[in-house]
C-alpha cells in the first residue's frame, strides 16, 4: 500500500502532550467507521490511562453494540468543549462529520486516518492510503500489535470484513488477509462477529430490502439496477436509515449489472444516493462531480431533485465512462 501524503504518522509523536482527545467519524456510522472508532478508542482507553478520550458518533446501528465500548459512545457535541486534539477516522471531506465537526474545528490539533480516495487531506496531520481495505486496517497498522487486546482485535476485524465485503472485494490485499489473521489469534469469535455485525437482518430489514428488490428496474441496456427507496415507505416499515444497509450491495450482486443505484428519500425533492460498481466504472468520480465522495467502487452523495433526474443525472455520468472506455478499446 502507498500512502498519498508522503509520511505515515507515529502515533506516539501524535499524541505527545495532549490530554484531551475526541475520536468521530462520518454520519450515519457504518462498519467501519464503528470499528476503527472503537478500536482506536478502546486503545488508547487502554495504553494512556491518564489521557481523557471521547468517541462522538451518531447513532450506531444495534448489531455493532457487541463491541465493546459502544455504550460509551456520545452521540452530542457539547458547546464549549475544546480537545488538545480530534482524530476523525473514515471520513472523506469535514462536512462527513456531521454534528462533531464544530470539535474538530475547535481542537488545537487534527488528524485524520482515513481510506477515501476523494479525501483532500483537510486535517493538520493525515494517515491517508487510498489503496487500503478499509481505516479499521490502518488503525491497526498504527498500533503495537502486542498490545492489541481481543476487545480491540474485534472492533477492527469488524471493520475491515464490512469494508472488504467480508473480504470478497477487489480491496482485500494478501496484507489484509494477514491483518485479519493477526486480529483472529487475539481470541476473537470471527464467524460470530460477521454473522451478527454483516449477515443477520431484522425482519423490517428483509421487509424494506425486499420492497428495493421488487420494484428495482434495469436501465442502460441492462448495465445498470436503479432502486428507490420513498420517505413513505420508510414511515410505513417503521425503518430507520441504518436499516437501509447493504441494499445497495445486494443490487450489485444482479447478474450481467456493471453498476448498481440506490436511492434514500431524505425529504421531498432530496435523495441520498449510493453507488456500487463492478470495476468498469469509478463511482467516486461520479459521487465526487455532485459533491460527494468514496471508493473507485463504492461512493455515495446527496442530490436534490426528482428521483427521475437524479437517475437521469447519474446515468449520464456512467455513460460518459462506458463511452470513454469504448472509445480508448484499440482495434483488433
Amino acid at each position: 500500500m502507498e500512502l498519498k501524503n508522503s509520511m505515515k504518522i507515529v502515533l506516539n509523536d501524535i499524541l505527545k502532550g495532549k490530554r484531551k482527545v475526541a475520536l468521530g467519524g462520518h454520519v450515519r456510522p457504518d462498519g467501519d467507521c464503528v470499528g476503527s472508532c472503537m478500536g482506536l478508542y478502546l486503545y488508547l482507553k487502554d495504553q494512556y490511562p491518564a489521557m481523557s478520550v471521547d468517541v462522538y458518533l451518531e447513532e450506531i446501528p444495534e448489531a455493532y453494540r457487541i463491541i465493546s465500548g459502544t455504550d460509551e459512545v456520545k452521540t452530542e457535541a457539547p458547546a464549549d468543549e475544546t480537545y488538545d486534539l480530534f482524530i476523525c477516522m473514515d471520513c472523506g471531506d469535514l462536512l462527513r462529520l456531521g454534528f462533531s465537526r464544530p470539535l474538530f474545528e475547535r481542537a488545537k490539533a487534527t488528524l485524520c486516518i482515513d481510506h477515501h480516495v476523494s479525501n483532500d487531506s483537510f486535517a493538520d496531520d493525515n494517515y491517508i492510503v487510498p489503496d487500503a481495505s478499509s481505516t479499521s486496517e490502518l488503525v491497526f497498522h498504527l498500533l503495537d500489535t502486542e498490545k492489541i487486546t481481543r476487545e480491540i482485535a474485534e472492533a477492527l476485524y469488524m471493520g475491515i470484513a464490512h469494508d472488504t465485503g467480508v473480504f470478497q472485494y477487489s480491496c482485500t490485499s494478501p496484507e489484509t488477509m494477514e491483518t485479519a489473521a493477526v486480529l483472529m489469534r487475539k481470541g476473537i469469535d470471527a464467524s460470530r462477529i460477521i454473522d451478527k455485525t454483516y449477515y443477520e437482518k431484522t425482519y423490517i430489514q428483509n421487509q424494506i430490502l425486499g420492497r428495493a428488490l421488487l420494484e428495482s428496474m434495469l436501465v442502460m441496456d441492462k448495465k445498470c439496477i436503479v432502486s428507490v427507496i420513498r420517505k413513505k415507505s420508510m414511515d410505513f416499515f417503521q425503518a430507520l436509515p441504518s436499516d437501509l444497509e447493504g441494499i445497495v450491495s445486494q443490487l450489485r450482486q444482479t447478474k450481467g449489472v456493471e453498476v448498481a443505484i440506490f436511492l434514500h428519500e431524505l425529504a421531498p425533492q432530496k435523495f441520498k444516493v449510493s453507488l456500487r460498481s463492478k470495476g468498469e466504472v469509478d463511482v467516486s468520480e461520479i459521487a465526487k462531480y455532485y459533491g460527494g465522495g468514496g471508493h473507485v467502487r463504492a461512493a455515495g452523495v446527496t442530490m436534490e431533485g426528482s428521483s427521475y433526474d437524479v437517475i437521469n443525472n447519474i446515468t449520464a455520468r456512467i455513460a460518459h465512462q462506458l463511452n470513454h472506455e469504448e472509445e480508448q478499446e484499440p482495434e483488433s
